[in-house]
């Protein structure tokens, strides 16, 4: 998702005396004395991604669709690894709010590993870019069990050989 609102913050400004004005380059704008700064909303996008990632339970991003992608993706030489695979972000004038899909790793808490994604989400984005972060809505779309991997044609590998 993508939007046309921007965040523009002067220089002595802090946090609670912020100016925020809509414009239609597509990211957040922070302005200062020497210049402006614009943050994509991919950028978030990443944040989110790693930071998920960084949770332990996390097997992986992503439905089923995306992740077969993802490992085919992952076989062609010099191709690096999509880390907003699973994640869609809305920037708003203000906020920001993330969805995540995960895999989850059999045997953990799902309500708990989704509030560990959901505050280590928030923290990152904004503590990276000043942005408050109105919610975070986690799916989770399968659990992982050992052995139970998806080849590059995104099926299961068969149980009996």
């Amino acid at each position: 998702m993508t939007t046309a609102a921007t965040k523009t913050v002067g220089a002595t400004g802090s946090a609670s005396d912020r100016d925020i004005v809509a414009s239609s380059i597509g990211g957040d704008v922070v302005a200062g004395d020497h210049g402006k700064t614009s943050i994509a909303d991919v950028v978030i996008a990443k944040i989110a991604g790693i930071a998920t990632r960084e949770v332990d339970g996390v097997y992986d991003l992503g439905g089923g669709a995306a992740r077969a992608v993802g490992k085919l993706r992952e076989t062609i030489p010099g191709a690096s690894a999509n880390v907003t695979q699973g994640v869609s972000v809305e920037v708003g004038e203000r906020q920001a709010a993330v969805d995540i899909g995960l895999v989850a790793d059999y045997g953990v808490a799902i309500h708990q590993l989704s509030q560990a994604v959901r505050s280590n989400v928030i923290d990152a984005i904004e503590k990276m870019t000043g942005l408050e972060v109105a919610e975070v809505n986690v799916t989770v779309h399968d659990v992982h069990l050992d052995g139970d991997e998806i080849g590059s044609d995104g099926q299961s590998s068969p149980r009996v050989q």
